[in-house]
């Protein structure tokens, strides 16, 4: 099982420091990460976020792919119905070229409205263009019938292992008829996906689960909550936030997520401990990979760097054997 990095690339409210320093900081960060032994970085999309939430992944995933050498890159997700297949095709072979072959897309559809409205997208029938996308983009890439037209130059990789992210039976039954991996560690979307597996003719030997779990390394699991819960609550209210955006409930919106309730399912303890957690939380599923957010907005640099040199070479190389 491989443990890799989730990277949303928000700068906390009051930071001033400038964006062109706070990317050079991470490029860092992915370097060093790379040269530690990280097996996997994951990036993630969205617009409009007031701390600059990542909004175009294939552009920080060229930058990191040149100043890495074995590091895969993924996408924990994009979201696909916003682009068009051919600019998704060939900004995902570009960065496989530049990363000699390293790179694994993981879409899925969204859920804010003001992004479709922004982008042009369809909402209503973001499903339906995902599938389209995933279908015409395999063509560009010269895996399947259907374009006059190969995006050039190609990916290195043949065919491009793809992911699909989503939360409910539907996504995970039009992953599996897509042949994609599913982005989810859910145990009640399995079935479905399967069902989508055996629909789409990939078969269930081809299935493959991964998705993100937080995770902490310590010794003391009550005084480091309370020094990062500040910092866990704020991306997770900040998704309340803007979950409801442009809808009729964003005058007076729910708690979508409730940041209390983050304890319970957070792993913190000493390497042995949170594998042994993973391993449990896993158990039964075909899950390939797990990854975990590398920081929480907020933490210092400090802070930052140890918990990724802790995931790195503590808890990943446990994980991997």
């Amino acid at each position: 099982m491989r443990l890799g990095l989730h990277v949303d690339m928000r700068k906390a409210p009051g930071d001033e420091t400038p964006w062109g320093r706070f990317y050079g900081k991470w490029l860092e960060r992915m370097e060093e990460a790379d040269r530690l032994g990280c097996p996997f970085l994951w990036l993630t999309e969205h617009h409009f976020f007031d701390d600059g939430y990542l909004p175009q992944v294939w552009t920080f995933a060229a930058g990191v792919a040149a100043r890495t050498k074995r590091m895969r890159l993924g996408t924990a997700v994009a979201l696909l119905p916003l682009h068009t297949a051919v600019e998704t095709a060939e900004q995902v072979a570009m960065v496989d070229l530049i990363s000699d072959g390293r790179v694994e897309p993981g879409f899925g559809v969204g859920y804010r409205r003001p992004e479709y409205a922004h982008f042009g997208g369809d909402f209503k029938r973001r499903y339906g263009v995902y599938r389209e996308r995933i279908h015409q983009m395999r063509a560009y890439w010269g895996e399947e019938p259907g374009s006059s037209h190969l995006a050039t130059p190609a990916p290195v990789q043949k065919p491009v292992p793809m992911w699909g992210g989503f939360g409910g039976p539907q996504g995970a039954k039009l992953a599996g008829e897509l042949g994609l991996g599913l982005a989810s560690l859910k145990r009640e979307l399995l079935e479905p996906y399967l069902e989508g597996l055996e629909a789409g003719g990939h078969g269930a030997s081809k299935a493959r689960m991964g998705h993100s779990l937080e995770i902490y390394v310590t010794d003391d699991p009550d005084k480091t909550w309370a020094e990062i819960e500040p910092y866990v609550a704020y991306r997770w209210n900040s998704y309340n936030r803007y979950m409801f955006e442009g809808t009729r409930l964003e005058a007076n919106p729910p708690e979508h997520f409730d940041p209390k309730a983050t304890r319970d399912r957070f792993l913190l303890g000493t390497p042995d401990q949170i594998v042994a957690a993973i391993r449990e939380k896993t158990a039964g599923l075909p899950v390939t990979d797990v990854y975990t957010w590398a920081d929480y907005t907020g933490m210092s640099d400090a802070a930052i760097d140890r918990h990724i040199e802790l995931m790195v070479t503590e808890v990943a190389p446990r994980l991997a054997g």
